[in-house]
């Protein structure tokens, strides 16, 4: 375990992995999460794999800097991370906001990305889903951001999810830093630039150049990203699950990556 210091931020960071690791893989969390949420992927995907597992700024041990403390930054710091750690190129996997992260380090980089995993990805939201989100980050900068927090983070769950997942989840939104939290959610939906709403997206898709595995819960939006994405991709919808499949199904998540990994080694 480490912590990586940049120019403007501390970013813990855990490196795993075999001597001659197959691929290196970067795994990103999502909003109010932090590195913790690969535990049941890591340990797996290390014996093959080079695993970075840091903690985004203003995340879990990662420290706060001043802002912004949006996807775009954050994206920008995972660029110095791989530069200086000599880890390109690399797989990028992301969760959430994880997956906006990774995907804008991917469409801003792409020396230092060759695949791009998003796991329920923070993009593609239609109208109906974006139009009450301005007051969601108004209610973040609020009095009573935790609560907010929690009632956004509501919908991630399904009468199916394990009880334990919901626990960790609320503890650690309980424990964000509220700006974060404000800043982060406006990055992904409501400031200039940002990639949530679904004309953004399919704009911003268009300049992604790597082949990708997209893993939803959401069927529509499922079928909105597949025609959108590059040979050599694949779109699948986990339906049933929540929006954290991963968590819910980490031996399913990693037979999916595994196996769409194998078949991009065949074309490097």
């Amino acid at each position: 375990m480490a912590f990586t210091d940049l120019s403007d931020v501390r970013l813990f960071l855990t490196d795993d992995g075999p001597a001659e690791p197959g691929r290196t893989l970067l795994l990103v969390h999502g909003w109010g999460s932090d590195s913790h949420e690969w535990v049941h992927h890591i340990g797996p995907l290390a014996e093959r794999h080079r695993v970075l597992a840091p903690d985004l700024r203003g995340h879990g041990a990662s420290s706060v800097p001043d802002p912004p403390c949006t996807p775009a930054a954050m994206a920008a710091d995972l660029a110095r991370l791989v530069e200086g750690v000599g880890a390109a190129p690399l797989t990028a996997v992301g969760h959430s906001m994880g997956g906006q992260v990774v995907s804008l380090l991917a469409a801003d980089r792409p020396d230092l990305v060759e695949a791009v995993v998003t796991v329920d990805p923070g993009y593609g939201f239609g109208p109906d889903e974006t139009d009450p989100l301005p007051a969601a980050v108004r209610a973040l900068n609020g009095p009573d951001p935790v609560g907010t927090a929690l009632a956004l983070d509501a919908w991630s769950t399904t009468p199916a999810t394990p009880g334990w997942i919901r626990t960790w989840h609320e503890r650690r939104l309980r424990a964000a830093r509220p700006r974060v939290l404000a800043e982060a959610f406006a990055g992904m939906f409501t400031d200039p630039g940002a990639i949530g709403p679904r004309p953004a997206a399919q704009a911003h898709l268009a300049r992604r150049p790597q082949p990708a595995l997209s893993l939803w819960h959401h069927p529509g939006r499922a079928d909105w990203e597949r025609p959108l994405l590059p040979p050599g991709s694949r779109v699948e919808c986990w339906e049933g699950a929540g929006h954290r499949l991963h968590e819910e199904r980490p031996a399913e998540f990693l037979r999916a990556l595994e196996g769409w990994l194998a078949g991009t080694d065949h074309e490097r």
